[in-house]
């Protein structure tokens, strides 16, 4: 018996693991202490659990624990990247390069940069949604400060090539900045092997609790300065002002501790759950095409477009089932996805696509009903619109 609703919007939101609930609550009641109070032991323990999430974190992407920053999420920590570099080195340059299927954190922040007067380059990516390396190496100028690159695309899964983007910035001297919410703990990531200066984190995309982030900010070869974006007491060596919340800060920890230790068995398991959900609706649904990279993707996400389909209109009828048309940043607006009109196929491909996210809740079952119910579904609608 299969238990419904099924949610396959894991890359929105995931829930807490147990494990990771577990170790917060006594932060809340017990060690309640304020971490910047290290005068009494109050504040000393709440310190060390800080201390040690920094360390958890940071052997996620083999950074030390100092280049951890502590923040209220992925979308701080991207402002933070964009808006700290492109004032603190405002005096080597105003040009910072990205992508058009970025994030809206990093693209919303690009453009109000431009507002201030700093320069941007919006990169294209070709049907996959992957950057052509000549015309990053082509758009780099002596006032380059920053090329921000995202990990993973949060809506149909491409991975980028870091190593050889962080070897193209260190190359030229112009820093990485990596958004790898949506990469973290699901692929390998190591900020030294990709030569990577900046990388954004956020807990609730692993399975930790939502409103707490991090930013990675290198502090050696080179080391990274940043411009805080608001300010306070100095807390994070001045870069993010603000009482840090203890217990996110310690699920996060965990979160990461855990998708560290489990995340190949983790990673294969969902990409075999992936694939069988791929060729299950392939089986059942007539040109059915898959958007994004075929090999080079999140083992996790699956978005398709479904030609004959309007996605927000299917995705009403689902009622037991979690699935998504796009970002959930920008789920509000009905302006087609920005990540598949990039893709160059058109608004009919970006008005007909489903993301698919599956996550450590999901099992064979839920995919053997799930194909069933899209299947049929779909069948609905197509005969519908045939009789119109």
């Amino acid at each position: 018996m299969v238990r419904l609703p099924i949610y396959m919007d894991h890359h929105a939101t995931t829930p807490v693991e147990p494990r990771v609930l577990e170790a917060m609550l006594p932060y809340f009641t017990e060690v309640f202490g304020n971490a910047a109070s290290k005068d009494h032991e109050f504040g000393y323990q709440a310190n060390q659990a800080v201390e040690q999430a920094r360390k958890q974190i940071a052997a996620l992407i083999n950074a030390r624990p100092d280049e951890i920053i502590f923040t209220s999420g992925a979308t701080e920590s991207d402002n933070l990247a964009l808006f700290g570099i492109a004032e603190r080195y405002a005096d080597k340059g105003d040009h910072i390069i990205t992508c058009v299927t970025e994030h809206k954190a990093v693209l919303d922040a690009a453009k109000h940069l431009e507002v201030l007067g700093k320069r941007v380059t919006y990169l294209p990516v070709d049907q996959y949604g992957r950057i052509d390396l000549e015309e990053l190496r082509a758009a780099i100028t002596p006032q380059t400060v920053l090329i921000s690159i995202m990990a993973a695309n949060n809506e149909i899964g491409t991975l980028a090539p870091l190593a050889e983007i962080g070897r193209i910035a260190r190359d030229h001297d112009v820093l990485f900045h990596t958004d790898a919410t949506q990469a973290a703990g699901y692929i390998p990531l190591d900020v030294q092997k990709q030569q990577i200066d900046l990388l954004s984190l956020s807990a609730h995309k692993m399975y930790g609790p939502k409103g707490v982030g991090a930013l990675y900010v290198r502090r050696s070869n080179p080391r990274v300065r940043l411009a805080p974006v608001f300010y306070g007491g100095g807390h994070e060596r001045g870069m993010r002002s603000g009482t840090l919340n203890v217990p996110g800060i310690v699920g996060f920890g965990v979160a990461a501790e855990l998708a560290r230790r489990e995340m190949k068995e983790q990673a294969a398991q969902l990409r075999s759950w992936t694939e069988q959900l791929f060729v299950g609706l392939q089986e059942r649904i007539e040109g059915i095409e898959l958007n994004g990279h075929p090999t080079e993707r999140l083992p996790h996400n699956l978005n398709l477009y479904i030609p004959g389909v309007e996605s927000r209109a299917f995705i009403a009828g689902l009622k037991d089932l979690a699935v998504a048309t796009g970002s959930a940043c920008t789920s509000a607006s009905v302006e087609p996805s920005h990540v598949i009109m990039a893709l160059g196929f058109g608004e009919a491909r970006a008005h007909g696509s489903l993301r698919f996210g599956l996550g450590r809740s999901n099992d064979s079952g839920q995919l053997a009903y799930v194909v069933g119910v899209v299947g049929q579904r779909v069948k609905s609608l197509q005969a519908l619109v045939a009789r119109q």
